[in-house]
């Protein structure tokens, strides 16, 4: 299964005793004709569901939607395991999986889980490590055999099938040059949208790196995590002093993404509420059968 050019979604932080609204969410997603559906993934947080159980429990509940955890908590999770994980994810779905990848940030919790702590630049190499070696155990071929500084795997036969999409929650300039070089998306960090600075000064390097190993960085999708409110009366204004998206009607909310795509080349939206949590049922529907369709539909008429 490919995920559509332009994709829509939803993002939930959801604790355990949350479990039977997300699965309620996901179904009704599903059936209203949204992309995608992702989850935090902190281990180290005992009432927060497991990213990768969730996910393949939601999976097993639903027919179309593709699901990923924005980011996988790598140091936790060991590339040649996550690779495992992932190709049988997306064996059982029909290939409704994309691979979330992030080297790691909060690490004084992440080292209490017993994972050895690296610099931050170790961090980025393992974190560009892990991708190739997650492509090189998928889409079948002889066995693999991979020397890295952090991953050493001999001779591991790969899984017969495709590697998920690879999109990566990168920030620092590092890592942003490694998404350039063997990533297939970004979601930019901090909820940053495509008119804030962080955009402006990110997205060139990954292209440029993209460009200096031989890719089209036209390849590497943009997918913003976007919170904000969906109002019944425009709003005045739909950005903040700071220039932030708050929100506003379902048409003020067409327009905005109408324009990311065909002006700033966004490839996909994830939904959250203002307080950056799950969005609310009522919400969730508003953008799945009212803005999704209608930016569809506006940016297929400026296309022709």
């Amino acid at each position: 299964m490919s995920l559509p050019e332009v994709v829509f979604g939803f993002g939930a932080h959801s604790d355990i005793d949350e479990g039977p609204e997300l699965l309620r969410m996901a179904e009704q997603a599903d059936r209203d004709g949204l992309d995608l559906f992702s989850l935090s993934d902190h281990p180290y947080l005992g009432r927060r569901l497991d990213a990768y159980a969730t996910i393949g429990f939601v999976l097993g509940r639903t027919r179309h939607l593709s699901g990923f955890a924005n980011v996988t908590n790598l140091p936790t999770r060991p590339a040649p395991m996550l690779a495992r994980a992932v190709t049988s994810l997306s064996a059982l779905s029909g290939g409704r999986v994309v691979l979330g990848m992030g080297a790691g940030g909060l690490w004084d919790r992440i080292s209490d889980m017993g994972v050895p702590r690296l610099s931050p630049s170790d961090a980025v190499d393992a974190f560009e490590e892990a991708i190739v070696l997650v492509k090189s155990l998928s889409g079948g071929g002889p066995p693999a055999t991979f020397r890295g500084r952090h991953y050493r795997v001999e001779r591991i036969e790969p899984a017969p099938v495709a590697a998920p999409p690879v999109w990566t929650g990168s920030v620092g300039r590092k890592s942003l040059a490694a998404t350039g070089r063997v990533a297939d998306g970004w979601l930019p960090g901090h909820a940053a949208d495509w008119l804030s600075e962080r955009y402006r000064e990110s997205r060139p390097v990954i292209d440029e790196a993209a460009a200096a190993v031989g890719r089209d960085p036209r390849e590497i999708r943009t997918v913003f995590n976007f919170p904000g409110r969906i109002t019944d009366r425009p709003l005045p204004a739909t950005r903040d002093r700071d220039g932030r998206w708050i929100g506003g009607s379902a048409g003020q909310w067409v327009e905005e993404l109408t324009g990311a795509v065909l002006e700033h080349g966004a490839s996909g939206f994830m939904l959250f509420s203002p307080d950056h949590g799950s969005p609310d049922p009522v919400t969730l529907g508003r953008w799945a059968r009212e803005i999704a369709p209608s930016v569809r539909e506006a940016i297929a008429k400026e296309n022709g």
